[in-house]
């Protein structure tokens, strides 16, 4: 998933019903029932993630069972579970670090999303300026720190994981989104952020769409990035280091927390197990916590996305996308995308179905994918009857302020960073950094801002959540289709300080 950009909310004349017209430019809203020929093209796509079904994934590590100690026990292997063990041995050679992995390292969100590899650790400048703007020039700077010390990291280890700082551009689809852009850099620019306006024009040399209206460009704040590659070269680097990893093997609860350690119980295919360690990171994402009191901070949100098949030399011409930018449009329900090595484009976003718990039975959703294939030939007409060769779902794990937040337990032996929202490929090590800050007690620059000494307001519990979610959910298609206007529900979750816009 990746998030972009909202312009305050502005009323544009519309021209007509179902439309709005800007200059010579009629734009209709997108589809909401995919046509059967749309089905059709992804009847036969495979239903793997694009990035996970590669031959160079790495053989599955044992399973642990029995007991053992250690210093630091990571729960996770995806980006923040290795970021963690990885910062952790950087850090002391010294420290034992043991990860467990329920399934295969970055098999869930860290190798499904559309590598957008974020500066941001605030979920975007918007929301970090909504939430925290009297620190948001220190976040600003520690999320490029951030990114930074990712590439760095890449090329230390020679993580093959096409890394590229390639940027990206945030697309105003609807002529009401355009009222926003024109302030945007300079606000940016305030709290260190550089964003440039692009007109319609402008965005027309660099990718060509009769949906482009303009778009702000964010020229070295993102990169993008093999998710899959880059989470096995973590594994990698975190085994060089000696860090003990264990695949197939599930941390299922709380043993014994009495005297110095903490004792977290193991289930896999090789027997129960036993793990006392003297810290605990927890970076189980969207799935059920071992602490309990998360599950009303975090739920988890399904994401859809599909990969075409390689597009021809002419039908890239046709489209007029030389660079390699990333692309996302504004609007409460978007779409981002991006090329792919081989040539094909990766599509995804727009529909967010809320799932009372994590499932692989949620992974593939028809109508999703068909909505998708529909609303890829809208932004580029060129490429009607395209064919897909993958098609994926995964869980998002959703918070209400719609990143990352942070805590402790078991008398400081545990700390947990979850609520991502989608836009974890980068601000994950500032989440593991945070962890390890914690863990070890240290007060330091990233622990003094109030965006990690503070907590989201907690969903309310069932039936309630999940109406009060599927309510939220229309409200924001509908003000998509309304020239951004927020309904009364968005207007008192906005007065709540929820801020639901994505």
């Amino acid at each position: 998933m990746r998030r972009t950009l909202r312009p305050p909310v502005a009323v544009v004349a519309s021209g007509g019903p179902g439309a709005a017209s800007t200059g010579a430019v009629r734009v209709v809203p997108f589809a909401r029932t995919p046509r059967p020929s749309s089905y059709a093209a992804v009847a036969d796509a495979s239903p793997l993630s694009f990035w996970l079904d590669d031959t160079r994934r790495p053989d599955a590590l044992e399973p642990f069972s029995g007991t053992a100690r250690t210093d630091l026990l990571v729960v996770g292997g995806g980006f923040s579970g290795l970021w963690t063990a990885l910062l952790a041995k950087e850090a002391d050679p010294s420290r034992d670090v043991l990860l467990l992995e329920g399934s295969r390292i970055g098999w869930a969100a860290s190798g499904r999303n559309g590598g957008f590899c974020s500066a941001s650790i605030t979920h975007g400048f918007e929301n970090g300026l909504h939430r925290w703007p009297e620190e948001l020039d220190v976040l600003t700077r520690l999320g490029r720190e951030n990114l930074e010390a990712i590439a760095a990291t890449i090329d230390r280890y020679g993580i093959d994981c096409s890394f590229e700082r390639t940027g990206d551009i945030a697309l105003a689809t609807e002529p009401y989104q355009l009222d926003g852009l024109a302030s945007a850099p300079e606000v940016a620019a305030a709290y260190g952020e550089k964003l440039e306006l692009l007109d319609r024009a402008q965005v027309l040399e660099l990718v060509r769409s009769p949906r482009y209206l303009g778009g702000i460009l964010d020229r070295d704040g993102v990169a993008l990035v093999n998710p899959a590659r880059l989470a096995w070269g973590l594994r990698d680097a975190c085994l060089s280091l000696g860090v003990r990893i264990h695949e197939h093997t599930r941390a299922v609860d709380f043993g014994d927390t009495a005297g110095p350690a903490v004792e977290i119980l193991t289930e896999s295919a090789a027997g129960p197990g036993s793990v006392r360690a003297g810290r605990v990171a927890l970076a189980t994402n969207a799935f059920p916590p071992l602490l309990r009191r998360l599950s009303h901070y975090v739920v988890p949100v399904y994401d859809y996305v599909l990969v075409t098949e390689p597009l021809s030399a002419e039908q890239w011409t046709a489209i007029g996308w030389d660079g390699r930018q990333g692309l996302s449009n504004i609007g409460n329900q978007f779409h981002y995308y991006r090329r792919t090595d081989d040539g094909r484009i990766l599509f995804g976003g727009y529909d967010a179905v809320y799932q009372r718990r994590v499932d692989s039975r949620h992974d593939q959703r028809a109508e999703s994918f068909a909505l998708l294939a529909e609303h890829l030939v809208e932004v580029f007409p060129e490429l009607e009857g395209i064919r897909f060769s993958h098609r994926w779902g995964g869980a998002i794990d959703t918070c209400s302020r719609f990143s990352a937040f942070f805590g402790q337990a078991r008398d400081g032996r545990v700390a947990y960073a979850a609520g991502f929202t989608g836009l974890g490929v980068g601000a994950t090590r500032f989440g593991a950094n945070v962890m390890l800050d914690l863990l070890d007690g240290r007060d330091t620059e990233r622990t003094r801002t109030r965006m990690v000494s503070s907590m989201p307001l907690p969903f309310p519990p069932e039936p309630l959540r999940g109406a009060a979610i599927g309510l939220t959910t229309w409200s924001l298609g509908r003000a998509d289709r309304r020239d951004g206007r927020r309904n009364l529900w968005l207007r008192t979750l906005d007065r709540l300080g929820l801020g639901f816009d994505s």
